[in-house]
C-alpha cells in the first residue's frame, strides 16, 4: 500500500509542475486581426499555486520511501 500512494504522490506531483508551467509559459488569450495583435496576460497565482502543490505532493511522495 506505501509503494502504491508513493507512486501515486510522484506521478500526480510531476503531473502539477508540468500543468503549472505549461500555464505559466503560454499566453491565456490572443487576438491577430491583421496588423492588430493583442495578448491578454492574467494572474499568474493559479500557476504558481499548481507548482507548489506539485512539488509538496513530491516530497510527501519521496517522504514515504524513508518511513
Amino acid at each position: 500500500m506505501n509503494n502504491v500512494l508513493k507512486f501515486v504522490l510522484l506521478i500526480i506531483g510531476v503531473g502539477l509542475i508540468g500543468y503549472g508551467l505549461y500555464t505559466l509559459i503560454t499566453p491565456e488569450f490572443s487576438i491577430d486581426a491583421g496588423p492588430l495583435q493583442v495578448e491578454a496576460q492574467g494572474d499568474n497565482t493559479q500557476s504558481y499555486a499548481m507548482i507548489a502543490f506539485g512539488f509538496l505532493s513530491l516530497i510527501g511522495g519521496l517522504a514515504f520511501g524513508k518511513r
